[in-house]
Protein backbone atom coordinates (compact mmCIF):
# COMPACT_ATOMS: atom_id res chain seq x y z
CA UNK A 1 0.00 0.00 0.00
CA UNK A 2 1.66 3.37 -1.16
CA UNK A 3 1.68 6.30 1.28
CA UNK A 4 1.42 10.13 0.10
CA UNK A 5 2.50 12.24 2.75
CA UNK A 6 -0.03 15.49 2.22
CA UNK A 7 0.80 18.88 3.12
CA UNK A 8 -0.86 22.67 3.20
CA UNK A 9 -0.94 25.77 5.45
CA UNK A 10 -3.71 27.02 7.66
CA UNK A 11 -7.50 26.54 5.60
CA UNK A 12 -9.11 29.95 4.76
CA UNK A 13 -12.74 29.65 5.52
CA UNK A 14 -13.72 29.64 2.04
CA UNK A 15 -11.13 27.24 1.02
CA UNK A 16 -12.88 24.44 3.86
CA UNK A 17 -15.15 22.62 1.46
CA UNK A 18 -13.01 22.35 -1.52
CA UNK A 19 -10.50 20.71 0.84
CA UNK A 20 -12.89 18.54 2.52
CA UNK A 21 -13.77 17.69 -1.10
CA UNK A 22 -10.06 16.93 -2.12
CA UNK A 23 -9.78 14.45 0.66
CA UNK A 24 -13.12 12.77 0.37
CA UNK A 25 -10.98 11.61 -3.39
CA UNK A 26 -7.87 10.63 -1.61
CA UNK A 27 -9.55 8.76 1.00
CA UNK A 28 -11.00 6.24 -1.85
CA UNK A 29 -7.39 5.85 -3.12
CA UNK A 30 -7.12 2.93 -1.11
CA UNK A 31 -3.58 4.50 0.38
CA UNK A 32 -2.22 5.71 3.83
CA UNK A 33 -2.23 9.05 4.28
CA UNK A 34 0.42 10.95 6.08
CA UNK A 35 -1.23 14.56 6.82
CA UNK A 36 0.56 17.68 8.63
CA UNK A 37 -0.62 17.69 11.49
CA UNK A 38 -1.97 21.68 11.60
CA UNK A 39 -3.78 20.82 8.31
CA UNK A 40 -5.34 17.42 9.74
CA UNK A 41 -6.03 19.78 12.95
CA UNK A 42 -8.43 21.87 10.64
CA UNK A 43 -9.98 19.43 9.07
CA UNK A 44 -10.27 16.27 11.89
CA UNK A 45 -14.08 17.26 12.63
CA UNK A 46 -15.02 17.56 9.51
CA UNK A 47 -14.03 14.04 7.23
CA UNK A 48 -14.79 10.61 8.35
CA UNK A 49 -11.79 9.16 7.14
CA UNK A 50 -12.11 5.10 5.95
CA UNK A 51 -8.24 5.07 5.28
CA UNK A 52 -4.91 4.88 7.69
CA UNK A 53 -4.21 8.03 8.75
CA UNK A 54 -0.83 9.18 9.83
CA UNK A 55 0.67 12.50 11.16
CA UNK A 56 3.55 14.25 10.35
CA UNK A 57 5.66 17.34 12.29
CA UNK A 58 8.82 16.81 10.99
CA UNK A 59 10.74 15.52 8.16
CA UNK A 60 11.83 12.30 9.30
CA UNK A 61 8.56 11.10 9.82
CA UNK A 62 7.39 11.53 5.87
CA UNK A 63 10.17 8.88 5.06
CA UNK A 64 9.49 6.17 2.69
CA UNK A 65 6.57 8.23 1.68
CA UNK A 66 5.84 7.56 -2.76
CA UNK A 67 5.12 11.28 -3.06
CA UNK A 68 3.91 14.82 -0.99
CA UNK A 69 0.56 16.17 -2.40
CA UNK A 70 1.17 20.39 -1.57
CA UNK A 71 -2.41 21.77 -1.10
CA UNK A 72 -2.08 25.18 -2.00
CA UNK A 73 -0.04 27.77 -3.92
CA UNK A 74 3.16 28.31 -4.69
CA UNK A 75 3.96 29.30 -1.69
CA UNK A 76 2.87 26.62 -0.12
CA UNK A 77 5.13 23.74 -2.47
CA UNK A 78 7.66 26.06 -1.44
CA UNK A 79 7.31 25.11 2.47
CA UNK A 80 7.25 21.66 1.62
CA UNK A 81 11.39 21.82 1.04
CA UNK A 82 11.50 22.26 4.35
CA UNK A 83 10.37 18.60 4.75
CA UNK A 84 11.55 16.78 1.84
CA UNK A 85 14.71 17.99 2.10
CA UNK A 86 17.30 15.72 0.28
CA UNK A 87 14.97 12.97 0.69
CA UNK A 88 13.93 12.76 -2.99
CA UNK A 89 10.55 12.62 -2.41
CA UNK A 90 8.39 14.07 -5.63
CA UNK A 91 6.39 16.86 -4.96
CA UNK A 92 2.94 17.56 -6.76
CA UNK A 93 1.38 20.84 -6.47
CA UNK A 94 -2.47 20.92 -6.28
CA UNK A 95 -3.53 24.28 -6.87
CA UNK A 96 -6.43 26.63 -4.58
CA UNK A 97 -4.33 29.39 -4.79
CA UNK A 98 -4.04 32.00 -7.49
CA UNK A 99 -1.42 31.55 -10.11
CA UNK A 100 0.59 28.59 -9.77
CA UNK A 101 3.34 28.36 -11.50
CA UNK A 102 4.99 24.86 -9.75
CA UNK A 103 1.26 23.93 -7.72
CA UNK A 104 -0.53 23.35 -11.31
CA UNK A 105 -2.74 20.61 -10.91
CA UNK A 106 -6.35 22.32 -10.80
CA UNK A 107 -9.15 20.90 -8.62
CA UNK A 108 -11.20 19.23 -11.15
CA UNK A 109 -8.30 17.17 -12.39
CA UNK A 110 -6.90 16.16 -8.80
CA UNK A 111 -8.78 12.69 -9.02
CA UNK A 112 -7.20 12.33 -12.63
CA UNK A 113 -3.87 13.58 -11.51
CA UNK A 114 -3.76 11.28 -8.33
CA UNK A 115 -4.59 7.84 -10.32
CA UNK A 116 -2.31 8.83 -13.00
CA UNK A 117 0.74 9.26 -10.64
CA UNK A 118 -0.21 6.08 -8.48
CA UNK A 119 0.30 4.46 -11.61
CA UNK A 120 3.56 5.83 -12.56
CA UNK A 121 2.46 7.47 -15.57
CA UNK A 122 4.16 10.84 -14.97
CA UNK A 123 7.89 12.59 -14.96
CA UNK A 124 9.91 13.74 -12.84
CA UNK A 125 11.16 17.66 -13.45
CA UNK A 126 14.64 18.25 -11.72
CA UNK A 127 15.03 21.77 -10.27
CA UNK A 128 17.54 23.24 -8.95
CA UNK A 129 18.30 24.84 -5.85
CA UNK A 130 20.36 27.61 -4.15
CA UNK A 131 22.43 27.10 -0.86
CA UNK A 132 23.62 30.21 0.96
CA UNK A 133 26.64 29.35 2.92
CA UNK A 134 27.66 32.26 5.72
CA UNK A 135 29.31 31.92 9.00
CA UNK A 136 26.84 33.32 10.81
CA UNK A 137 24.54 29.88 10.43
CA UNK A 138 21.09 31.95 10.00
CA UNK A 139 19.44 29.23 8.60
CA UNK A 140 20.67 25.94 9.70
CA UNK A 141 20.03 23.00 8.01
CA UNK A 142 17.37 24.15 5.57
CA UNK A 143 20.20 27.13 4.13
CA UNK A 144 18.92 26.43 0.70
CA UNK A 145 15.69 27.93 -1.62
CA UNK A 146 13.96 26.46 -4.92
CA UNK A 147 13.16 30.14 -6.17
CA UNK A 148 15.68 32.74 -4.54
CA UNK A 149 17.65 34.38 -1.84
CA UNK A 150 16.68 38.06 -1.77
CA UNK A 151 18.21 40.94 -0.27
CA UNK A 152 16.14 43.23 0.83
CA UNK A 153 15.95 46.60 2.65
CA UNK A 154 13.18 46.73 5.46
CA UNK A 155 12.09 50.03 5.24
CA UNK A 156 11.99 53.03 3.32
CA UNK A 157 15.05 54.72 4.13
CA UNK A 158 18.19 54.75 2.50
CA UNK A 159 19.48 52.40 -0.21
CA UNK A 160 21.82 49.40 0.83
CA UNK A 161 25.50 48.61 -0.76
CA UNK A 162 26.16 45.28 -2.11
CA UNK A 163 29.54 43.93 -3.72
CA UNK A 164 29.13 40.68 -5.85
CA UNK A 165 31.88 38.52 -6.68
CA UNK A 166 31.66 35.94 -9.16
CA UNK A 167 34.38 32.94 -8.59
CA UNK A 168 36.32 35.66 -6.97
CA UNK A 169 36.17 38.28 -9.94
CA UNK A 170 34.28 41.70 -8.73
CA UNK A 171 31.18 42.00 -10.43
CA UNK A 172 29.09 44.89 -9.53
CA UNK A 173 28.76 47.51 -6.66
CA UNK A 174 24.73 47.35 -6.22
CA UNK A 175 23.09 50.53 -4.60
CA UNK A 176 19.68 49.47 -4.49
CA UNK A 177 16.94 48.20 -2.23
CA UNK A 178 18.07 45.22 -2.56
CA UNK A 179 19.23 42.40 -4.85
CA UNK A 180 17.79 39.20 -6.09
CA UNK A 181 19.88 35.61 -7.21
CA UNK A 182 17.26 33.31 -8.22
CA UNK A 183 17.52 30.04 -9.58
CA UNK A 184 15.32 28.82 -13.09
CA UNK A 185 12.64 27.87 -10.94
CA UNK A 186 12.44 31.46 -9.33
CA UNK A 187 13.16 33.21 -12.89
CA UNK A 188 9.00 33.41 -12.98
CA UNK A 189 8.78 34.67 -9.77
CA UNK A 190 10.24 37.83 -7.70
CA UNK A 191 13.13 38.23 -10.36
CA UNK A 192 10.24 38.26 -13.41
CA UNK A 193 8.28 41.39 -11.68
CA UNK A 194 12.03 43.24 -10.96
CA UNK A 195 12.50 42.61 -14.91
CA UNK A 196 14.43 39.56 -15.10
CA UNK A 197 14.57 37.17 -17.81
CA UNK A 198 12.71 33.87 -17.87
CA UNK A 199 14.82 30.55 -17.83
CA UNK A 200 14.01 27.45 -18.87
CA UNK A 201 14.42 24.85 -15.85
CA UNK A 202 17.11 23.34 -17.41
CA UNK A 203 19.41 25.81 -17.99
CA UNK A 204 21.78 25.30 -15.59
CA UNK A 205 21.89 29.11 -14.51
CA UNK A 206 21.71 31.83 -11.89
CA UNK A 207 19.59 35.01 -12.19
CA UNK A 208 21.05 38.36 -10.99
CA UNK A 209 18.37 40.69 -10.65
CA UNK A 210 18.99 43.93 -8.87
CA UNK A 211 15.87 45.37 -7.01
CA UNK A 212 15.69 49.39 -7.52
CA UNK A 213 19.28 49.89 -8.45
CA UNK A 214 20.00 53.72 -8.08
CA UNK A 215 22.14 53.09 -11.63
CA UNK A 216 19.45 52.70 -14.58
CA UNK A 217 22.14 51.15 -16.75
CA UNK A 218 22.39 48.19 -14.19
CA UNK A 219 20.28 45.16 -15.60
CA UNK A 220 19.95 41.42 -14.25
CA UNK A 221 22.61 38.96 -15.73
CA UNK A 222 22.62 35.46 -16.19
CA UNK A 223 25.37 33.39 -15.29
CA UNK A 224 26.51 29.61 -15.11
CA UNK A 225 25.01 27.59 -11.76
CA UNK A 226 28.33 26.28 -11.42
CA UNK A 227 29.58 29.59 -10.11
CA UNK A 228 30.35 31.09 -7.09
CA UNK A 229 28.96 33.99 -5.54
CA UNK A 230 30.08 36.58 -2.91
CA UNK A 231 28.10 39.02 -1.81
CA UNK A 232 29.16 41.49 0.86
CA UNK A 233 26.30 43.21 2.39
CA UNK A 234 27.22 46.95 3.85
CA UNK A 235 23.44 48.69 4.93
CA UNK A 236 25.27 51.31 7.66
CA UNK A 237 23.76 50.00 10.42
CA UNK A 238 20.16 50.15 8.72
CA UNK A 239 18.26 47.00 9.40
CA UNK A 240 17.46 44.85 6.10
CA UNK A 241 16.85 41.01 5.59
CA UNK A 242 18.46 37.94 4.10
CA UNK A 243 15.26 35.86 2.40
CA UNK A 244 15.39 32.17 1.77
CA UNK A 245 11.97 31.92 -0.43
CA UNK A 246 9.36 32.13 2.10
CA UNK A 247 11.88 32.41 5.46
CA UNK A 248 14.07 35.16 6.25
CA UNK A 249 16.10 37.20 9.04
CA UNK A 250 16.74 40.29 9.95
CA UNK A 251 20.28 41.75 10.58
CA UNK A 252 21.59 45.46 10.04
CA UNK A 253 25.28 44.33 10.33
CA UNK A 254 28.36 44.17 7.73
CA UNK A 255 28.14 40.90 6.06
CA UNK A 256 29.80 38.15 3.63
CA UNK A 257 27.92 35.33 2.68
CA UNK A 258 28.81 32.44 -0.35
CA UNK A 259 26.09 31.15 -2.87
CA UNK A 260 26.62 27.97 -4.64
CA UNK A 261 24.10 25.33 -6.24
CA UNK A 262 22.91 23.31 -3.69
CA UNK A 263 24.07 19.41 -4.37
CA UNK A 264 20.54 17.90 -4.36
CA UNK A 265 17.52 18.58 -6.62
CA UNK A 266 14.31 19.40 -6.02
CA UNK A 267 11.80 16.81 -7.43
CA UNK A 268 8.39 17.89 -8.92
CA UNK A 269 6.07 16.08 -10.32
CA UNK A 270 4.23 16.60 -13.65
CA UNK A 271 1.90 14.90 -15.42
CA UNK A 272 3.46 13.41 -19.00
CA UNK A 273 1.04 15.99 -20.86
CA UNK A 274 1.93 19.08 -18.98
CA UNK A 275 5.72 20.82 -19.90
CA UNK A 276 7.33 24.00 -18.83
CA UNK A 277 5.99 25.97 -21.98
CA UNK A 278 2.56 25.13 -21.93
CA UNK A 279 2.66 26.49 -18.42
CA UNK A 280 4.20 30.11 -18.91
CA UNK A 281 1.93 30.06 -22.09
CA UNK A 282 -1.31 29.43 -19.64
CA UNK A 283 -0.54 31.36 -16.90
CA UNK A 284 1.38 33.98 -18.54
CA UNK A 285 -1.70 33.88 -20.96
CA UNK A 286 0.94 34.46 -24.06
CA UNK A 287 -0.63 34.57 -27.56
CA UNK A 288 -4.23 35.97 -26.31
CA UNK A 289 -5.90 38.73 -28.45
CA UNK A 290 -6.86 41.10 -26.17
CA UNK A 291 -8.05 43.61 -28.76
CA UNK A 292 -11.40 42.02 -29.24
Amino acid sequence: MKKIAVFGRKIKENQINTVIEIFEKMDSLNCILVIFKPLFDDIKDKIAFKSKILLFNTYKEIDGSSFLLSIGGDGTLLDTIAYVRDSEIPVIGLNIGRLGFLANITLDNIENALNQVLKGNYHIDKRSLIKIECNQNFFNEINFALNEIAILKSDTSSMIKIDVHINDLFLNTYWADGIIVATPTGSTAYSLSCGGPIIAPDSNSFIITPVASHNLTVRPIVISDKSRLKLIIDAENLPYSINLDSRKIKTSKKIEINLVKEDFTFNLIKLNEDNFYSTIRNKLMWGIDKRN
